[in-house]
């Protein structure tokens, strides 16, 4: 990549290839570094975070960042049977996360438990079940290339198991 600046101008610009977080703006890469990066950080890490026997029957949903009203928050999705071993494991879960970012990032954990059947799934068509929306439906069927027409529903497959 070469740095070439305009004589006119007072912006400075990359030529080439960029990343999309050097296309953003600087408030919204602000935004991104300190929500984003912990949270993204949490689901490499998880399963170091949450220990062998966790990792299997438990994943984080979501992390909120503190406020003035409300301390930072991270939302774990349990399978339904296993919340007590969990909450057993909250401190354990709060030191290694805040030991991991080099300070207190995560002051609560909420739990949220799902079932883990998929007995209903199974019975619906296979394109019904990769792609949950109608109007992503209609998009992808109205894409030529069947190529990429296939990788767009692996995507939503993935989508869906998630």
């Amino acid at each position: 990549m070469q740095f070439k600046k305009y004589t006119k101008q007072r912006n400075a610009s990359i030529q080439g290839l960029r990343s999309l977080k050097d296309t953003l703006p600087k408030n919204i890469r602000k935004v991104l570094d300190k929500r984003g990066q912990i949270y993204s950080e949490t689901l490499n890490n998880w399963k170091y975070i949450a220990g062998e026997n966790l990792f299997k029957v438990c994943y984080p949903k979501s992390y909120k960042n503190s406020n003035k009203i409300n301390v930072s928050t991270l939302l774990i999705m349990v399978k339904r049977g296993h919340e007590v071993d969990l909450e057993y494991s909250k401190k354990e879960i709060m030191g290694r996360m805040n030991a991991l970012f080099g300070g207190l990032v995560v002051e609560r954990i909420k739990f949220s438990s799902f079932n883990n059947e998929k007995k209903n799934l199974i019975e619906k068509d296979d394109f019904n079940l990769n792609v949950t929306n109608k109007k992503y439906k209609i998009k992808i069927n109205n894409v030529k290339n069947n190529k990429i027409k296939k990788s767009l529903i692996e995507l939503s497959k993935v989508f869906r198991e998630k």
